[in-house]
């Protein structure tokens, strides 16, 4: 049975500003700006990109807000078309130049808004990546923080049980650990993981550039990081085809196709764009490790952690930030309210 994943959240009323009209620069205008774009990146010590679902369009899998975004066309009294699957989608250039871009020493840390999974299917570092929504390819154990990345997408939704269990074997060869295994999507009002939101938080505010693509930055808190790097002393560059909530905080807006952007910065770079050939996990960015779609250890529990511990250092760390920084500016950051930003059709496993 197929599945609609933005039919499968709960009912919610402020979606945002939907269907806003798109805007191009013109030819001559972009390769301009993409040549901006290009300098901030060489001359950046930090650079962290934002990305959201309009990096996923060109895949085949719809956005929520633009002009035939699930959201607008829902308000209109229509229905969203898909052109493919999860497990059929294919990362678009973006998602592997922004591999490229880390490969190569430029990209230090990666923030998600989309659920599709295409980042972790690139081969990008799970360990450089935040997926603040969820990955409908990835379930945890609720015991020992144990993830679990699948071949076929989890078929659950809400934070819930996915009807299997922990096979992580304790110290001494002892029995297996046996925890539920639950699903990594947020539905409107689930908390944001923990461990991914501190992430992202911390590598916002060491960035000197934050880059956004395809994200209209309109959900806290997600949309609202970047304002974290510029708030630090750090530069905003945005690409998106619609404007943006943040635009008046930008050093540098461009209005292009992501891929487009992506294509002409690689060449400015002088870089090659890696080929895709087919879904791989990268645990860690400091080894050469790769593996085919299996079942993949949480540092949390490689390192003995139990869940709760990891979750009490966090939050130690960012109470410390925050007496850092005064707390005033960062506020909306401890909001554990999100919506999931990358819509698409799904097959349940049965």
């Amino acid at each position: 049975m197929s599945v609609n994943y933005a039919a499968g959240l709960s009912p919610y009323a402020d979606k945002g500003v939907c269907g806003l009209p798109e805007v191009f620069d013109s030819p001559e205008d972009l390769r301009s700006k993409v040549e901006t774009l290009t300098q901030l990146i060489k001359e950046s010590q930090y650079l962290v990109v934002h990305s959201g679902a309009g990096i996923s369009t060109s895949t085949g899998i719809p956005d929520f807000r633009g002009p035939r975004g699930v959201w607008t066309l829902e308000e209109k009294g229509e229905s969203p078309q898909f052109d493919t699957t999860f497990e059929d989608a294919r990362p678009s250039l973006t998602h592997m130049a922004l591999l490229g871009l880390q490969r190569a020493g430029y990209l230090k840390y990666l923030i998600s808004q989309n659920v599709d999974g295409l980042h972790v299917r690139s081969g990008f570092p799970r360990d450089l990546l935040s997926e603040l929504h969820g990955n409908m390819f990835v379930e945890e154990c609720e015991k020992c923080g144990r993830q679990y990345v699948r071949e076929k997408v989890i078929g659950v939704m809400g934070l819930k049980p996915t009807g299997r269990y922990c096979e992580v074997v304790r110290s001494r060869g002892l029995r297996a650990c046996r925890g539920k295994l639950m699903s990594t999507i947020l539905d409107w009002e689930d908390a944001l993981p923990d461990r991914d939101l501190n992430k992202a938080d911390d590598a916002s505010r060491r960035a000197d550039l934050a880059l956004t693509l395809g994200t209209s930055l309109q959900i806290k808190p997600s949309g609202d990081l970047p304002l974290l790097t510029k708030r630090k002393g750090g530069k905003v560059a945005i690409v998106n085809l619609q404007q943006t909530k943040h635009d008046k905080h930008a050093h540098l807006i461009i209005h292009g196709y992501v891929d487009d952007v992506m294509k002409l910065l690689m060449e400015r770079l002088g870089l090659e764009i890696p080929k895709w050939e087919g879904p791989t996990v990268c645990e860690s960015s400091t080894a050469s490790f790769e593996s085919e779609i299996k079942p993949p250890p949480r540092a949390a529990a490689a390192e003995g952690l139990s869940k709760k511990d990891v979750i009490k250092e966090d939050r130690k760390r960012e109470a410390t930030e925050l007496t850092d920084d005064g707390g005033g500016d960062v506020e909306t950051l401890l909001v554990k309210k999100e919506r999931a930003d990358s819509p698409v059709e799904i097959k349940e496993e049965k």
